[in-house]
């Protein structure tokens, strides 16, 4: 790994000593205010900022968006993110850029070049979790700011059991991903578990600096408020959520990234995903082996 400059390590090390909770707390209350003409400057300023298309957003104007909330989790033009309908496939639940992905080597996925966490601090120590995806597959998400922040399914699924893990919230971008170790372990975030047609699958919505909540369709928002011990949610019988490739699943205000675990044996991730690579909701994922 490459030596860092003076100026990239005081930025690593203020993701330490910044008082994460309350800028993230600070960032959710501005982001839902309702200030008419100020509100709608704000937004065209950060449109223009992170060269965001609106020319997909089912609303077009910014001034169709009372809060800069309603703008950020803006939901797109019907057919703008077409699903992959190869049925042997899963498509992306996300617009971002491949931030890592491959096989988990017994219980270690890769974070980042010389980076690695384990699954078991991932799943908050779920061991039952924790062998299902020992030697499997996985996909990590990163959703910048000019991102789509809707996260869809990638294939068929039947919610089992959704956790909340509270934790730290340290920025996610990819170049403290390279320099915080353990960071998406450490981080709060929503695991998602669903049975499908192939196997067992975890989608995980992790939080960040600002990343002032994250919701799902079936369960509303999830955070806030935050809490001091892990939650756990089960679902079976007539509470399983039955949710279909392409189908919304959750939602980021502010943005952050997307984990997903695959069984050993299941998929093969495809081809042309790399470090860094763009990718978009509903374009191949993997494919069933």
């Amino acid at each position: 790994m490459n030596p860092i400059s003076y100026w990239q390590r005081l930025k690593v090390a203020f993701q330490y000593v910044m008082p994460q909770i309350y800028m993230t707390q600070a960032a959710g209350w501005l982001a839902k205010q309702k200030w008419g003409a100020v509100t709608h400057f704000v937004i065209k300023a950060f449109a223009q900022k992170y060269n965001i298309d609106m020319s997909i957003a089912e609303k077009e104007k910014f001034s169709d968006y009372a809060s800069f909330n309603e703008f950020f989790i803006r939901p797109l033009k019907e057919n703008a993110r077409p699903i992959n309908q190869n049925p042997t496939a899963l498509c992306c639940p996300a617009d971002g850029r491949v931030s890592e992905c491959g096989h988990i080597e017994d219980d270690r996925l890769l974070q980042a070049k010389g980076h690695f966490f384990s699954l078991n601090d991932l799943l908050a120590e779920d061991k039952d979790l924790t062998e299902t995806f020992k030697n499997g597959e996985f996909v990590t998400t990163y959703l910048s700011p000019r991102d789509y922040h809707r996260v869809h399914m990638p294939c068929d699924g039947t919610l089992r059991k959704m956790i909340y893990v509270p934790g730290d919230l340290f920025s996610v971008n990819p170049f403290l991903a390279k320099h915080v170790p353990n960071l998406f372990a450490r981080n709060e975030r929503v695991i998602c578990v669903f049975d499908t047609e192939f196997g067992t699958m975890v989608q995980i919505l992790v939080g960040a600096t600002i990343t002032a909540s994250i919701g799902t369709v079936w369960a509303g928002v999830i955070n806030p408020p935050r809490h001091n011990e892990v939650k756990v949610w089960t679902y079976e019988g007539e509470s399983a959520v039955k949710l279909s490739k392409g189908q919304e699943m959750g939602w980021f205000q502010l943005g952050s990234t997307v984990i997903n675990l695959f069984q050993a044996g299941q998929v093969q991730i495809a081809d042309h995903l790399s470090v860094d690579e763009p990718v978009r909701m509903g374009e191949i994922l993997a494919l069933k082996k």
